[in-house]
């Protein structure tokens, strides 16, 4: 089992490792041919039981003899890059080290002397001082199906600052889907990052989300912690238009119009957000209370009531939802505020018209235009250009799987 103690400082070590067996001798009948050598007496690792993984391990081959040939190889298959000496008195790895990993070598020599013999050993690496894990969203514990503006989120353990280690985060995520589409990743802040493509979803995708970052090196001192994954469903193309000057929602599934139905958004001075909102979640029954946004109990603007069939579109308490006392007002004026009112009968139906990740576009309001990120999901109020250039690695990337990760033929069903 690993150390987790942490990475101590390790230097000007020689190790002495378990070695297999040496091939037996050939007999050639020739006393002049090649002959095997036990390679172990060659050379000399610069390893002594756990290694620091951010230092590099060489092999030096004793005085007369070459190195031939050497492979470092992880638990997972994956050979570790190295570079031999023109000399070939020595050789390097170049390529990065997991932390808390086994690591097997095979190493190829020569005598001089015309003996030639292989040898296997094996070393692992120090567990990490600083563990990096990522939460991935959106939490499919439920139906996992999504609408077309839903973005991916990871929250990552620790603040990552540096450029470089962002660079290796990014690299450590992956998304894919089927169909493939170009997306991007934007740091919104040190802790947490947003995927999303170009373009909305395109209907019936099915998306993966992955952090295989394992013991990789993301900083000095901060590694890859375990993995997660989650993996969802893009549904049917639904969006809502609440236009706040003709006082109208318009919902369209796969771009037909299914219903408009008249409302009441933000009176003067709790103007309704402008700009592109996706749903967040839905509720049944919610209390809402005019102390939450800062309207003091017992002034005119105060309210504290129940309301049913609400649709939330950001965290501040925007909701689209019934509203039966302002039925006389809804499709006339505004007077709501801030939420989206309609009758309790149109408010049901569109409860069950939508979902988490469908879109809800507010224009011609008098309120500010909706946060890009903080109080909802206002992705796609930024442009694509200003998108990709909050990457790590400043450039879009393509969501292509390996042939080996394309979902089955039935999970592609477009869901309504």
């Amino acid at each position: 089992m690993a150390d987790r103690r942490g990475i101590a400082g390790i230097g000007g070590i020689s190790l002495t490792l378990a070695v297999l067996a040496p091939l037996a001798a050939c007999s050639s009948g020739d006393d002049s041919g090649p002959h095997r050598v036990d390679a172990a007496r060659l050379v000399h690792l610069s390893a002594k039981g756990k290694v620091d993984p951010s230092q590099p391990v060489t092999v030096t081959a004793v005085e007369g003899s070459r190195i031939t040939d050497v492979t470092v190889v992880g638990p997972d298959g994956r050979v570790v890059a190295g570079k031999l000496a023109d000399d070939q008195r020595s050789w390097q790895t170049t390529g990065r080290l997991k932390a808390d990993t086994a690591y097997s070598v095979r190493i190829s020599a020569d005598d001089g002397r015309n003996g030639r013999g292989d040898a296997t050993v094996g070393f692992s690496t120090l567990a990490g001082q600083r563990v990096l894990n990522a939460k991935l969203g959106p939490d499919s514990s439920g139906s996992g199906v999504y609408g077309v503006g839903q973005p991916l989120t990871v929250q990552l353990s620790q603040a990552v600052k540096d450029p470089q280690a962002r660079q290796e985060v990014e690299r450590a995520l992956t998304v894919t889907s089927l169909p493939a589409v170009t997306g991007a990743w934007y740091w919104v802040d040190d802790k947490n990052l947003h995927f999303r493509p170009e373009e909305y979803w395109p209907v019936g995708t099915t998306v993966s989300l992955a952090f295989d970052g394992t013991g990789t090196r993301i900083a000095d001192g901060l590694y890859g912690g375990d993995r997660s994954s989650l993996r969802l469903r893009i549904g049917a193309r639904v969006e809502t238009v609440i236009d706040a000057a003709a006082h109208e929602l318009t919902l369209k599934r796969d771009g037909q119009v299914l219903r408009t139905i008249p409302v009441t958004t933000g009176r003067p001075g709790f103007d309704t957000r402008n700009g592109i909102k996706v749903v967040l979640g839905q509720e049944r029954s919610v209390r809402m209370n005019g102390e939450t946004i800062g309207i003091p109990t017992g002034t005119s603007d105060s309210y504290d009531l129940n309301v049913e069939w609400a649709t939330r579109v950001t965290w501040s308490g925007e909701y689209v939802h019934a509203a039966p006392w302002s039925v006389s007002s809804q499709g006339i004026e505004n007077v709501s505020h801030g939420c989206t009112g309609m009758s309790t009968d149109n408010a049901k139906w569109y409860y069950d018209n939508t979902r988490v990740g469908d879109l809800v576009t507010v224009v011609n309001s008098r309120g500010a235009k909706m946060e890009p990120f903080g109080n909802g999901f206002g992705d796609w109020n930024v442009s694509w250009t200003d998108w990709v250039k909050h990457s790590a690695l400043g450039q879009p990337l393509s969501t292509t799987a390996p042939a080996s990760q394309a979902p089955a033929a039935g999970m592609m069903r477009p869901e309504v």
